[in-house]
C-alpha cells in the first residue's frame, strides 16, 4: 500500500469529524430522533411478534409517547411548580437559621469565621428560583423575540417526530443496508463488534434510563411517605443524577436531610430519610442494574464525569446527550484491541532468557 492511500482513511475519518462538528446545529434534531428510535426498537419489535404490522407497531408506540407526555405535562408539571414555590417560601428560613444559629456555632465551637451577605444572597437565589418557576413564559418570550427563532423551534418539533417515524418503520431496511457495505472479509469481525456495541448501547440507553427512573420513583414514594413537602422535586432530582454513580444519592440525602430538618425540626425524620436512600440505593443495586444493565458498560465513574463534561464542552446539548454512548462504544473498540494484543505474538512470546543469543 502507498503512503498516501495508507492515510486516505485517517484523513477521511478527520474531515468526518470536523463536518459532524460544523453540522452539530443541523444533526442535532436527526440524532435526538435516531436516540428516540434505538430506545423505542424494542417496543415496536415487540408488538410484531404478535402480528402487529411494523408500519400499524410505530403508530402504536407514538400514541403511548404522547399519552405519557400529555399525563406528565398534566400531572409531573403542576406539582414540580408547586414544590419549588414551596422551595422558595423555606430559603429565607433556611438563610435565616446560618446566620443566626449555624455561623454562631462555627464561631463559638471552631473558631471559624464565616462573613457572608445572606441576604442578598438569598434575594439573587429566590429570584433565579422563581425564573425556574416560571420557565414557560421565559421560554415563550424568548422564542417570540425572534422570528428565525420560532422557525427553528417549530421545524426541530416537527422534524424530529417525522425522521423519528420512518427511522422506526424503516429500522432492518436501515440495517440491512449498512450490512451490504461491510467488505465481506471483514464482516465477522465488523458484525461481532456491532453486536457487542448494541449490547452495551442497550444496557447503557434502555437500562440506564430505567434505572434513573426507578430510583426517581423510590426516591419520590418514600420521602412521600416519610411526610417531606419537597418529596417529588428531590427524588425526580437525584433519579436524574444517578447517571453518575453515588451522586444522585450524595445529593439527594443531603438535600432531603436539610429538607426534613427544616420541615419538621427533628433528628428522627432525617434518619427516616437515610433509611428510604438505603432502602432504595439496595434495591438499586441489587435489582435494578443487576437485572436492566449488568456489567456490559464498564466505565469508571471518572470516565463518566469526564465524558459527560467533554461532551458537553465540545457539542453543548448533543454532546451531553450522546456522550456516555460515545464513550461507551469506546470502550468497546478498546476491549477488541486489547483481546487482539493479548493474542499477538508481542504479548504472548516468552521473555528472552539472558545470555540467549537472539
Amino acid at each position: 500500500m502507498s503512503d498516501s492511500k495508507k492515510w486516505l482513511i485517517p484523513a477521511a475519518i478527520i474531515v468526518l469529524l470536523i463536518l459532524i462538528y460544523a453540522l452539530t446545529p443541523v444533526l442535532e434534531p436527526f440524532l435526538i430522533a435516531a436516540f428516540l428510535a434505538y430506545l423505542t426498537d424494542p417496543l415496536v419489535n415487540w408488538l410484531q411478534k404478535y402480528k402487529i404490522p411494523r408500519t400499524l407497531g410505530v403508530v402504536i408506540v407514538f400514541l403511548i409517547l404522547g399519552l405519557l407526555l400529555v399525563e406528565g405535562l398534566l400531572v409531573l408539571v403542576p406539582l414540580l411548580q408547586h414544590q419549588i414555590t414551596v422551595l422558595i417560601q423555606k430559603i429565607p428560613i433556611i438563610f435565616n437559621w446560618l446566620e443566626t444559629v449555624f455561623i454562631p456555632w462555627l464561631h463559638d465551637k471552631l473558631g471559624i469565621n464565616i462573613s457572608l451577605n445572606l441576604e442578598s444572597f438569598v434575594r439573587g437565589l429566590t429570584q433565579h428560583l422563581r425564573q425556574a418557576g416560571g420557565t414557560a413564559s421565559r421560554v415563550l418570550q424568548a422564542v417570540t423575540s425572534s422570528g428565525m427563532t420560532i422557525l427553528a423551534w417549530l421545524t426541530n418539533l416537527v422534524l424530529i417526530p417525522v425522521v423519528m417515524f420512518y427511522l422506526l418503520r424503516d429500522w432492518g431496511k436501515v440495517l440491512d443496508g449498512v450490512h451490504n457495505l461491510i467488505p465481506r472479509k471483514a464482516e465477522s469481525t465488523v458484525v461481532g463488534l456491532v453486536k457487542e456495541c448494541d449490547e452495551v448501547l442497550s444496557a447503557f440507553i434502555r437500562g440506564q434510563l430505567l434505572v434513573m427512573l426507578g430510583l426517581g420513583i423510590l426516591y419520590s414514594f418514600g420521602l412521600s411517605i416519610v411526610g417531606l413537602d419537597l418529596a417529588l422535586l428531590i427524588g425526580m432530582i437525584s433519579g436524574l443524577l444517578s447517571i453518575v454513580p453515588y451522586l444522585g444519592f450524595i445529593v439527594g440525602i443531603v438535600a432531603a436531610g436539610v429538607a426534613a430538618f427544616f420541615q419538621f425540626g427533628d433528628v428522627l425524620h432525617i434518619v427516616y430519610v437515610a433509611v428510604v436512600f438505603g432502602i432504595s440505593q439496595s434495591i438499586e443495586s441489587s435489582v435494578l442494574t443487576p437485572l436492566l444493565i449488568g456489567d456490559k458498560i464498564g466505565l469508571h465513574p471518572v470516565a463518566v464525569i469526564f465524558a459527560v463534561l467533554a461532551g458537553g464542552q465540545l457539542f453543548g446539548f448533543v454532546g451531553i446527550l450522546l456522550a456516555l454512548p460515545v464513550a461507551a462504544v469506546i470502550m468497546v473498540f478498546i476491549r477488541y484491541f486489547k483481546r487482539r494484543y493479548m493474542a499477538s505474538d508481542l504479548y504472548t512470546s516468552p521473555a528472552a532468557v539472558e545470555g540467549d543469543p537472539e
